[in-house]
């Protein structure tokens, strides 16, 4: 239950992140693919 709770809201700060990189357009492709590949360990 608990690793749940944090990884939901390990995507939830991630997804937040995204939207706000995309805004700014901070982020590029690699940024990008690292970021996703952390997201994708924290929920597996």
């Amino acid at each position: 239950m608990n690793k749940m709770f944090t990884s939901l809201v390990t995507i939830g700060l991630g997804a937040a992140a995204y939207n706000m990189a995309q805004r700014n357009n901070l982020m590029n492709g690699r940024k990008m693919k690292k970021m996703r590949k952390r997201i994708s360990k924290a929920i597996s």
